[in-house]
C-alpha cells in the first residue's frame, strides 16, 4: 500500500504531517511510503533523514496525489487536489469539516476515505492519536511566552537589594487542554495564576497546578459527551462578563481559551475590559483566527487598545514547529497503526472501529458521519 506525504503549501506553515522516526515505523509496518521532496524542511528535517528511514523522496507532486493508495498530511487540501487523487484513496489532515461543506462533498463525489483529525474521540484509548490535544498543549505554553515577552514587567517575583518586585498576576479564561498548559507555564514562571472555566468539574485541577479558581456561578453549564465546553446562553455569557471584569482590570496578562467546538467562540472580554486594564498589560486572543474572546482582537496581529497589548496571533503550535510536528506525527502514526491490518498489508477502513466511527466523515462515495451528514442536509 502506497502511503504519500505530500508538502504542506500553507503560506507561514512550517509543521510537517510526519517526521523520520514515524516514516521509519511506517515502514516497519509494511508501507510503501514517498515523500515530497522538501516535506521536512520547515521543521528542520532533511530529505536524507527520510531516505535513511526507507522512504523514497519524489519531486512529482501531482503524481504522488494521483497514485497514493493513503495521503498523510497537516493541513486540510483545496478542491483543485482533491480532484488529482486516487479515487477511493484514503486522506487523513485536519478538514474543519463543520465549516468545509465544499470539501466534504468533493471527497463524496471521488469516493475518498476522509478522516478528519480533529474528530478524534475524546477517549481514554485515542488519546494518544488526539491531535487536537496535543496541539493545545503546546499553543498553551506558546500564548504565556509571548504574552511574557510583550509584558514590559517580569512575571516572578524577585527580592533584590534594590527593591521588591511582586510577581505578575496572570488570568486564564478557559481550563482546557491549552488553558491548564497555560496555568502551568505562568507558575513556573512565577506568576501569580487565577482561573476560570464553566465546567466547576475543572477547578481541582486548576489548583492542582497551584491556580486560584474564580467562582462564578452560572446555574447549569457542565460538558459534552466529548469533553468540550457546552455552549452558554447569552445571560449566562452576560453573567460571566460582569463577574471576570474587576478580576481582568487587576490583571497584568489575560489569556482566553474558551471555544466551543464546531461553532463560533463567544466574546468573554469585552472592549471596556481591555479599556479597563493598565497600560502596558496583555492580552492573548486564543480564537482570534475564528472569531475571538476579546472584542477588538485582529486575527494574527499584534493591537493595542487604550495602551494595552492585544495578541491575535493564529496557529500557536507553529511558534514551536519541530516539537509540534513531532506531537502530530506521534498522533498520526498511532492512528494509522491502530487501524493497520497485519495479513492484507494495508489500512482498512472499519466503520465499527471505535475511533473510526468518529473521525471518518466520508467513505464508499457518501457522507458517513451522522452530525456532519445532518449538517449539510440542514444547510440545503
Amino acid at each position: 500500500m502506497l502511503l504519500g506525504v505530500p508538502r504542506e503549501t500553507h503560506p507561514g506553515e512550517n509543521r510537517v504531517p510526519i517526521t523520520p522516526e514515524s516514516a521509519k515505523k511506517l515502514v516497519r509496518l509494511g508501507a510503501e511510503l514517498q515523500v515530497e521532496a522538501g516535506m521536512g524542511a520547515g521543521a528542520g528535517f532533511e530529505d536524507a533523514e527520510y531516505t535513511e528511514a526507507g522512504a523514497t523522496v519524489v519531486t512529482d507532486r501531482d503524481k504522488l496525489f494521483a497514485e497514493a493508495d493513503v495521503l498523510l498530511r497537516l493541513r486540510k487540501p483545496t478542491v483543485e487536489e482533491i480532484g488529482g487523487m486516487k479515487e477511493g484513496c484514503i486522506h487523513i489532515s485536519y478538514l474543519d469539516p463543520f465549516n468545509e461543506h465544499e470539501l466534504v462533498n468533493a471527497f463524496r463525489e471521488r469516493k475518498i476515505s476522509a478522516i478528519s483529525m480533529e474528530m478524534i474521540p475524546r477517549t481514554t484509548r485515542s488519546q494518544k492519536m488526539d491531535a487536537l490535544s496535543s496541539q493545545a498543549n503546546l499553543a498553551g505554553y506558546v500564548m504565556v511566552i509571548q504574552a511574557a515577552a510583550h509584558l514590559p514587567r517580569i512575571f516572578p517575583m524577585m527580592m533584590t537589594p534594590a527593591g521588591t518586585l511582586k510577581p505578575a498576576k496572570v488570568f486564564i479564561i478557559g481550563a482546557g487542554v491549552a488553558g491548564l498548559q497555560a496555568i502551568a507555564t505562568a507558575k513556573r514562571l512565577g506568576a501569580r495564576v487565577t482561573a476560570f472555566d464553566t465546567r466547576p468539574v475543572v477547578a481541582e485541577q486548576v489548583r492542582s497546578l497551584g491556580g486560584t479558581f474564580l467562582e462564578i456561578d452560572l446555574g447549569e453549564t457542565g460538558e459534552t459527551a466529548g469533553g468540550y465546553a457546552k455552549e452558554l446562553t447569552p445571560e449566562q455569557i452576560e453573567k460571566q462578563r460582569e463577574a471576570q471584569k474587576a478580576v481582568i482590570a487587576e490583571s497584568d496578562v489575560v489569556i482566553t481559551t474558551a471555544q466551543v467546538f464546531g461553532r463560533k467562540p463567544p466574546v468573554i472580554v469585552t472592549r471596556d475590559m481591555v479599556e479597563g486594564m493598565q497600560p502596558g498589560s496583555v492580552v492573548v486572543d486564543m480564537a482570534a483566527e475564528t472569531g475571538g474572546n476579546v472584542e477588538g482582537s485582529v486575527p494574527n496581529e499584534v493591537v493595542e487598545i487604550n495602551g494595552v497589548t492585544v495578541i491575535g496571533k493564529g496557529n500557536l503550535p507553529n511558534h514551536v514547529c519541530r516539537d509540534a510536528s513531532v506531537m502530530y506525527s506521534n498522533n498520526l502514526f498511532n492512528l494509522v497503526d491502530d487501524v493497520w491490518n497485519e495479513e492484507e498489508g494495508k489500512l482498512l477502513i472499519d466503520l465499527e472501529h471505535d475511533i473510526l466511527s468518529g473521525c471518518v466523515i466520508t467513505h464508499g462515495g457518501e457522507v458517513v458521519n451522522e452530525t456532519i451528514k445532518n449538517l449539510l442536509a440542514g444547510g440545503e
